[in-house]
């Protein structure tokens, strides 16, 4: 385990951050050009080892239900590389992803009934008309289903 004072080396070599000393002898460091509501990438390190980083969009880690990560443990690249994953998530404007267009495709028997196959929220609906007939896992289980039912690609 690192010492207080190699893990206050390794963290305040990150020039994005600001030391902030609070209560108990427990440091905070800040990242005041977040693009976030959050500022706080390292909480609460304290004296004895103990101190968390804040990694609520972070994969990979164990939180807490505040996003912290306890890094009491950490090696010194382990620590680095979690500080340097914390900011960089907290610099990062959330990009707004455009929904897919949604697939559709129409089915024909040959009495002329049509039914349309549409993915939805990773399932296959089939629909006759407004009426939903039929729902799947995936696109082959339902163009099977569709298949024995009689229909084909329109």
């Amino acid at each position: 385990m690192l010492t207080f004072e190699e893990k206050l080396a390794i963290i305040s070599s990150f020039s994005e951050l600001e030391r902030k000393n609070v209560s108990l002898g427990r440091v905070n460091f800040h990242f005041e050009g977040s693009v976030k509501e959050k500022k706080v990438v390292v909480y609460h390190l304290h004296p004895n080892g103990n101190g968390f980083v804040y990694g609520e969009y972070l994969n990979g880690y164990e939180m807490n239900d505040k996003g912290m990560v306890n890094i009491r443990d950490f090696s010194a690249d382990a620590l680095r590389t979690i500080v340097e994953q914390s900011i960089l998530s907290l610099s990062e404007e959330e990009i707004a992803v455009p929904d897919k267009p949604a697939f559709e495709e129409e089915w024909i028997n040959d009495e002329g009934h049509t039914l349309t196959l549409v993915e939805e929220d990773d399932l296959w609906n089939v629909y006759a008309g407004l009426n939903l007939d039929g729902t799947f896992n995936s696109y082959r289980e339902a163009a099977q289903y569709l298949d024995e039912e009689g229909f084909t690609i329109k």
